[in-house]
């Protein structure tokens, strides 16, 4: 791979970095929301899309994870 690919990926895993941190910031955000759901409602359609919504984005974040690490092993 020459310099100018590998600079081109070096660019997009940087910009890959940045999203996964947004990502990672709205999953804590909606863990927290999830978290503070009262008890007498922990079995209702809201909490469920809540935490299908956290279980979405934790796998998002995981899934950039490894396609940062993939290419930071061709580098």
């Amino acid at each position: 791979m020459n310099n100018s690919r590998r600079k081109k990926i070096k660019e997009i895993i940087s910009k890959l970095k940045d999203l996964n941190n947004e990502f990672e910031e709205i999953e804590e955000e909606e863990q927290d929301y999830l978290d503070n759901i009262p008890e007498n409602l922990q079995s209702s359609d809201r909490y469920e899309i809540a935490e299908n919504s956290v279980q979405i984005l934790e796998d998002a974040v995981n899934g950039i994870d490894d396609i940062i690490s993939s290419f930071d092993d061709i580098l």
